[in-house]
């Protein structure tokens, strides 16, 4: 019988530590309920004491989802636990995820201290932990560049602790493959008490190789994969799970099985994407637009004449369905409420109505509707109660004249309107939304992308703006450019004008 693989997704916690990739409660419970019919075993809901938002979150999770384990973050202090065992309190199964740096690194220059002074902090937050739950989960971070044997001396005295899972980061992506491996299995070998706990590993991406070291520790003896969909986190992100669990499904010698219904791996990706904002790269494997794409002849006639010859997964097996119904201007509800579906989306008939609206309104200028598309239609009406709307917008621009911007605002139901000029059609309507909101705003990052190709295609805009000293993330889409840039504006400023 295969080894059992637990998937441990930190998307929620990990993932959502992107700049500009923040969700609201709402989301995260759209995205937990994805996870938990992805068939995930543990969600990382968040990190309780680093905000109100954080802690809410983690409490509304556990209420929402049923069979997955519920985890919540913490330092090794006694306060984080405390706050974390009671956002945690609905959930109907709870585990806490508390450690410490371990490396010399941390240990030295982090915390200012000595291997055994860490040791007992580290044994003394598990027996903490362990006092309000079961289920408690220890990470060694920066395991990656810890001294082996000290490592194992930390594993041991955690798991006598109590620690059901200890997790071996490696926390700056430093770690090769083989090296990694050999971490692991050297903990195997040498921790008396292993068998009394589960190994974990968490990889970073920061080398491109977050995925192998996690396939390389599993042939090791680790049996959680701390994962993210789209392999989105803090700095070159995080192990992808798609990555692992088909690599893991395609090599049959690896005798290893997850829980994971990876015909629910594409829609989750594209839900994960369309919600936090961040574009899924063309190449990215499994997920990305062109993963399954052949465009060289020689690739196209051995595809044609046996998938197999180009092709290791089939494209179904993700839930990538190439008999999709294509969506056009004649296209009804019901066909855009199924495309909906397919990706991963179920909405009321009010909202299907408006996206429906929405969806006409493009399919008449665009010969051709993406998911991308249609993943942006349904989510346009989230910002439907926000407190700044653009009511019009039109512009002036041409060679040899100055463009011109006339900008209709509605703040909280009244309308406020103003004309400016400015270096360009974006600068003039940002310009003009300055007037009317009188204060001092700089836009410090702009970024323009088409999200498939052609002149009447959708372009996405991200937009990062200083306001008193901290930064907001605003983002839109549009086939007028002009406009997007000017939603996204809005969007930034909506997130600090009350």
């Amino acid at each position: 019988m295969s080894d059992r693989l637990f998937i441990f997704d930190t998307t929620l916690r990990d993932g959502e530590q992107v700049p500009g990739c923040q969700l609201n409660t709402i989301e995260k419970i759209e995205i937990a309920k994805a996870l938990e019919m992805l068939g995930v075993d543990v969600i990382e809901a968040g990190f309780p004491v680093s905000s109100p938002g954080d802690f809410n979150s983690v409490v509304e999770i556990s209420k929402a989802v049923t069979w997955p384990t519920i985890c919540a973050l913490t330092r090794a202090v006694e306060n984080d636990i405390r706050v974390a065992a009671e956002a945690l309190k609905y959930a109907k199964h709870k585990r806490i995820h508390t450690g410490i740096g371990t490396s010399d690194y941390h240990i030295r220059h982090k915390f200012n201290s000595t291997r055994e002074e860490i040791l007992e902090r580290a044994m003394a937050c598990v027996k903490y932990a362990k006092s309000f739950v079961e289920d408690v989960q220890f990470y060694a971070e920066d395991a990656g560049r810890t001294d082996n044997e000290y490592l194992a001396r930390v594993v041991e005295a955690v798991i006598a602790a109590g620690a059901t899972v200890v997790n071996i980061p490696d926390t700056t992506g430093y770690c090769l493959p083989w090296d990694f491996g050999e971490k692991i299995r050297y903990l195997m070998e040498n921790v008396r008490n292993v068998d009394k706990a589960t190994i974990a590993i968490h990889c970073h991406n920061d080398l491109g190789m977050a995925t192998a070291n996690t396939i390389s520790a599993i042939r090791n003896g680790a049996r959680q994969a701390e994962v993210t969909i789209n392999g989105i986190g803090e700095r070159a992100g995080n192990t992808s799970l798609e990555e692992v669990v088909m690599t893991c499904k395609c090599h049959k010698e690896l005798d290893i099985e997850s829980n994971i219904n990876t015909q629910r791996i594409y829609s989750t990706s594209r839900l994960v994407s369309s919600l936090m904002n961040m574009p899924v790269q063309a190449n990215k494997a499994l997920v990305g637009r062109n993963a399954f794409a052949h465009s060289s002849g020689i690739h196209q006639d051995g595809v044609l004449k046996n998938r197999e010859s180009y092709e290791i997964i089939d494209p179904k097996d993700v839930g990538i369905d190439e008999n999709s119904i294509l969506l056009t201007a004649r296209s009804g509800r019901a066909a855009l409420k199924h495309r909906l579906h397919i990706l991963g989306i179920d909405i009321d008939k009010e909202a299907l109505d408006k996206a429906y609206e929405s969806f006409l309104l493009l399919a008449d200028r665009k010969k051709e509707i993406t998911d991308d598309d249609i993943l942006i239609i349904a989510g346009k009406h989230k910002g439907a109660n926000r407190r700044l709307k653009l009511d019009f917008l039109q512009v002036t621009s041409g060679v040899g004249v100055h463009s011109v911007a006339s900008v209709g605002l509605d703040i909280a139901g009244e309308k406020f309107e103003a004309c400016a000029s400015g270096n360009g059609p974006v600068d003039a309507a940002i310009t003009a939304v300055k007037q009317i909101i009188h204060r001092h705003m700089v836009v410090k990052e702009f970024l323009i992308q088409a999200m498939n190709k052609g002149s009447n295609d959708v372009g996405k805009v991200h937009i990062t703006v200083e306001y008193d000293g901290a930064h907001y993330y605003g983002f839109s889409a549009n086939t007028d450019i002009v406009a997007a840039s000017c939603e996204a504006f809005i969007d930034a400023i909506n997130k600090f004008v009350k």
